[in-house]
């Protein structure tokens, strides 16, 4: 392996831990994006985007919803074939899409469309745009970030050992040797490269289900001068759930404590918690856009230490919609083919034609102070463009609400009650 100085960034990049409980990490990263003035709290998120826009929302809109997270995630699967355009334009993508002040991490791809598996080699990674197929070397995948110029990026990586048929140790293996390569070769053109120098690189750790070539991956890429370290593989159904928080316990406890870590593919607030128990600091936003393409919205209570009275009148409502969705949660929805969950209600249904309550009672944003749960069901059966609109402001704000109740837990000790009200949530 090459020896590195330590970069710049990774000086300056500094992660502050408040409270370490039962693996939980409460904190903050501070000092980042170019100006090194922005700071991000952890157990946190990162603001969903389809090609450097929130779905269904503009700029303005988007400024109404409460708890933002300080970062937004771009996904290369959606900018690589404007790379050309990018690279003329030479301010970078922020900038380009009207988002100067916000902090950027860069995926490989976005975690509601999966790739289709096979096309990774030792010398390439493919990432599947609209135009189709786009096949990225070390130095073409570099170029492009360099016209991106992302606070963060994902270095590239083989992730399909979890997928791995009849020789899935050997696989595993390789997904490693591959992944480390292609880490010492980005690392190599950062170096050489003057606008890359206020990038971060997150190192990839791949080793699908095998422990032995998780552990490899784990203590090889935290030998290298990365920012941070993105859990790669725990997505979907690629492992079981007992296997991948295992996995998650062990490899976390090899990754040095003063560097976030991220997953990809995880969404779900009870798998969430699951995670953030297991070391995990930062989660993708992404769920909160699949329960809006159903029709749905985010209802779940996050509130672990809830105001007696406001309980009591909220019971009935809950009870009702337990009901409901113990008939509904198994309906197979064609939108980012993903079923229907305990946490979301379907507005599409007709017993909300004629329900004037908003979608959760004492919610903030936007939607819910100057709706109801008839007007979007009114809106979503006539097709209206303005249902995907409320339904993402408010699916974005509960979910992000959600973060901020998992760290004021931690802050006061009381992360198990949050951990079993969402956990009977979810049954």
């Amino acid at each position: 392996m090459l020896k590195y100085d330590d970069l710049e960034h990774s000086l300056r990049m500094k992660l502050n831990l408040i409270k370490v409980t039962n693996g939980c990490r409460l904190g903050k990263i501070k000092n980042l994006g170019r100006t090194g003035d922005h700071t991000m709290d952890i157990p946190g998120c990162l603001l969903y985007t389809r090609t450097g826009a929130a779905p269904h929302l503009t700029h303005h809109t988007l400024r109404n919803i409460h708890g933002l997270p300080a970062m937004a995630q771009l996904t290369l699967s959606s900018l690589a074939e404007h790379h050309e355009a990018l690279a003329e334009y030479k301010e970078g993508v922020g900038k380009f899409i009207g988002m100067p002040e916000s902090l950027l991490y860069c995926s490989l791809h976005d975690p509601v469309s999966p790739c289709p598996a096979g096309y990774i080699t030792n010398k390439s990674v493919s990432v599947w745009s609209v135009g189709g197929r786009v096949e990225m070397t070390p130095s073409k995948f570099m170029a492009i970030q360099q016209a991106l110029q992302p606070d963060w990026f994902q270095c590239l990586s083989d992730g399909e050992a979890s997928c791995a048929g009849a020789a899935p140790i050997k696989r595993a293996r390789k997904s490693v040797d591959r992944s480390l390569l292609f880490l010492d070769s980005c690392l190599r053109l950062q170096e050489k490269s003057e606008v890359l120098q206020k990038s971060v690189i997150i190192g990839v750790i791949e080793g699908g289900d095998v422990m032995e070539e998780r552990l490899r991956s784990a203590r090889e890429t935290a030998k290298r001068p990365v920012g941070g370290f993105l859990l790669d593989g725990f997505q979907g159904n690629l492992m079981t759930l007992e296997t991948g928080l295992h996995l998650l316990s062990s490899v976390t406890a090899e990754l040095p404590e003063d560097k976030p870590r991220l997953i990809c593919g995880v969404s779900r607030p009870d798998k969430v918690l699951k995670c953030i128990e297991r070391g995990v600091d930062l989660f993708e936003s992404f769920f909160p856009y699949q329960v809006t393409e159903r029709g749905c919205a985010l209802t779940f209570s996050f509130d672990f230490q809830p105001n007696p009275e406001e309980t009591l009148l909220q019971q009935n409502g809950t009870e009702e919609e337990i009901k409901y969705l113990d008939q509904t949660k198994k309906i197979k929805t064609t939108d980012c083919t993903q079923e229907m969950t305990s946490f979301e209600i379907n507005l599409k249904e007709k017993k909300y034609q004629e329900d004037f309550d908003p979608l959760v009672r004492g919610c903030s944003c936007y939607c819910c102070k100057n709706h109801t749960r008839a007007y979007i069901h009114h809106l979503l059966v006539t097709n209206e463009l303005l249902a995907g609109v409320l339904l993402m402001m408010h699916n974005f704000e509960h979910y992000f609400g959600f973060f901020h109740s998992i760290r004021e837990a931690l802050r006061s000790d009381r992360l198990a009650q949050l951990k079993e009200l969402i956990l009977r949530q979810a049954s």
